[in-house]
């Protein structure tokens, strides 16, 4: 019974978190090396960097999904799933506001957090779908995009603008990609959180409760980061901005 879930929490869902997180902070930590130039990198077209950045964002919406389905057999209530999801939509803002005052041209206007907040608030109305339709709806979601492309590049291409435009790109149902320095749209990106959700269903469904047990005690520092990673979402990059100014100053 030890190696069961404590305190209400599944410690193996707060530990890929916490794996996200630390992944995302190396990543973003070297995007600032980029970024002041200690180390000039293509972060927009080196695909060891585009394709890291997509298995981050993919990881994240992934976790999320599976806490949703925690979340549906647990029957978490309205309030505190608003009170979640408000800090969720809160933080995206402060994000908003933060990437205006730094990349006043290429801010971040739909971004991680935008896009979890649109998608949590759409994975909780369909928790209840049966496992097949939440796979078949994310492939759809996956799908949607290549497919809005070719014919709004084509049949369509008058509405293609309208899409294009910051009132629509947030759906992911473009032609061009906008320049902002985060992107995570609606489509394809719920379609992960979907297959996260089903995955999570179908976990909490054996026998076995394998999403239920313990971490080993050497994750635990793992762990901790998940519980709390919204909150490092929000200061690790002032962290590390804050830290490559100032070893310049002291460099100069």
């Amino acid at each position: 019974m030890q190696e069961l879930r404590k305190a209400g929490r599944f410690e193996r869902v707060d530990a890929l978190r916490g794996l996200a997180i630390v992944w995302m902070t190396a990543y973003h930590f070297c995007f600032d090396l980029s970024h002041y130039g200690y180390w000039p990198q293509d972060f927009r077209g080196d695909p060891f960097w585009t394709l890291q950045r997509t298995s981050i964002v993919s990881l994240f919406l992934l976790c999320a999904g599976l806490g949703q389905a925690v979340a549906w057999q647990r029957g978490v209530g309205r309030a505190r799933f608003a009170r979640r999801w408000a800090q969720v939509a809160g933080c995206a803002l402060l994000v908003t506001a933060g990437s205006y005052f730094m990349f006043p041209r290429s801010f971040i206007h739909f971004g991680v957090l935008h896009g979890m907040a649109v998608m949590l608030l759409v994975a909780r109305a369909t928790a209840g779908w049966r496992n097949a339709w939440l796979v078949l709806a994310g492939a759809l979601a996956l799908a949607l995009p290549p497919l809005a492309a070719a014919v709004l590049g084509g049949p369509l291409a008058p509405l293609a603008e309208a899409f294009n435009a910051r009132g629509l790109n947030w759906l992911g149902l473009i032609t061009r990609k906008p320049f902002t320095e985060d992107y995570v749209p609606v489509f394809p990106w719920l379609g992960v959180m979907w297959w996260g959700l089903a995955l999570g269903k179908w976990l909490l469904a054996r026998p076995a409760q394998p999403l239920a047990r313990a971490v080993p005690r050497a994750g635990a520092p793992l762990v901790l980061l998940g519980r709390y990673s919204l909150s490092w979402y929000m200061l690790h990059q002032p962290a590390l901005i804050g830290g490559l100014l100032l070893w310049g100053a002291l460099m100069r």
